[in-house]
């Protein structure tokens, strides 16, 4: 009895060490299988337009400029605009004292008229003497002498109507019109100055602000691509940049309208001209601006930067979660960089889900909790 008291007592400990066992093992196994799938920021790829640039420093220079001067001698008797202001095209500016004009147009149309009348007499001289020669009255040396004198009034009248002329028009050069239309600058020149056709100063100047030409200076090994471009599209638009501080564009856009054709040797660069509409006179002439050349549109995948992972053969690839919520590896064919992305060119579809954000704690095949990837989180690579 004592024996199968012992044999019975020890099958019953050998039984409960291996329960023990393989509870031990389930309540492991469900611990693991009760782990949370870890974490990760996605973004779902979807075509979006993408607008390629050629960031450019620029200048503004105007369309037009025309500095006023004097295309006469005289004394400024009347200034006729308002400094600033915007004048048209013909308007008159200045008033030059015409006394002095109008004395020689008033001399010059006397001697015309001098001229014109000793012609007359002269004429019917010859006429005369055409009966008188034919009555062989008078001698043909007479006759030939009134011809000649004849021929030389009317070629001073040619001269008189000549000098007439110069004098109308030096009378007109005493009003001082404008040239083109534009604002205005401020007159350099007062009432009671004198001024001469050589003088060095202006006496304002007035500038077309609208168009203005916006003038970029670009590498020369650069602007082979960018005349390429060119012969493409025809035609490229510019955007600018006037304050840097806030990166906010100027609302109008303009076209690009030719580059040089030659590299300056100093610098190296090539100046590329584009004209901006101006409404509202906000740009002006001189101003430091930076500008957008749109050298091509589309729309394309875009793959932030920060999810891509450099391989040692230089390649990128990044991890895609499937419909499955499991991690798969891509190798991505990328084109070019568009701000802080890249456009993908093969590797991913639209529609795909990639991992931003906590992609280096995952493998290819691990189960991971997705969700969408806010561009403002700063959620660990």
């Amino acid at each position: 009895m004592s024996r199968i008291f012992y044999v019975t007592a020890a099958l019953i400990t050998l039984l409960g060490v291996i329960g023990c066992s393989n509870e031990g093992e389930q309540a492991q196994q469900g611990a693991q299988q009760g782990k949370p799938a870890p974490s990760v920021s996605v973004v779902t790829l979807e075509k979006q337009p993408v607008v390629h640039e050629m960031v450019l420093p620029g200048r503004v220079s105007p369309s037009r400029q025309s500095q006023v001067r004097p295309q006469v001698d005289g004394v400024i008797t009347e200034r006729l605009f308002e400094e600033g202001a915007y004048v048209e095209k013909g308007q008159q500016l200045y008033q030059i004292d015409e006394a002095r004009y109008l004395a020689q147009l008033n001399s010059a149309k006397a001697d015309l008229k001098s001229v014109e009348a000793n012609l007359k007499t002269l004429e019917a001289k010859a006429r005369r003497y055409d009966d008188l020669v034919a009555q062989n009255a008078v001698s043909k040396q007479e006759y030939d002498d009134v011809i000649a004198q004849k021929d030389q009034a009317q070629a001073a009248i040619s001269v008189a109507e000549a000098a007439v002329d110069v004098a109308k028009v030096n009378m007109g050069y005493t009003k001082v019109y404008a040239p083109i239309s534009g604002r205005i600058s401020r007159s350099f020149v007062t009432e009671g100055t004198l001024v001469t056709t050589n003088q060095a100063q202006q006496l304002a100047t007035i500038t077309q602000l609208d168009p203005v030409f916006i003038d970029m200076q670009e590498s020369g090994s650069s602007i082979i691509t960018l005349r390429q471009s060119m012969r493409k599209q025809g035609s490229m638009d510019v955007e600018l940049t006037v304050d840097e501080v806030t990166g906010k564009r100027y609302e109008q856009t303009g076209s690009v309208k030719f580059s040089e054709v030659t590299v300056d040797e100093s610098t190296g660069s090539v100046t590329l001209r584009a004209e901006m509409p101006n409404p509202e006179g906000v740009l002006l002439p001189g101003l430091f601006v930076k500008g957008h050349v749109i050298t091509g549109r589309e729309n394309a995948l875009l793959i932030p930067q920060r999810a891509t992972t450099r391989q040692p053969d230089g390649s990128l690839s990044v991890y895609v979660v499937n419909k499955n919520n499991e991690v798969e590896g891509r190798t991505l064919e990328i084109g070019k960089i568009y701000r802080d992305q890249y456009v993908v060119l093969n590797g991913v579809s639209e529609g795909e889900k990639v991992i931003v954000t906590g992609y280096q704690k995952v493998k290819p095949g691990a189960k991971v909790n997705p969700s969408e990837w806010q561009p403002s989180s700063r959620g660990s690579r």
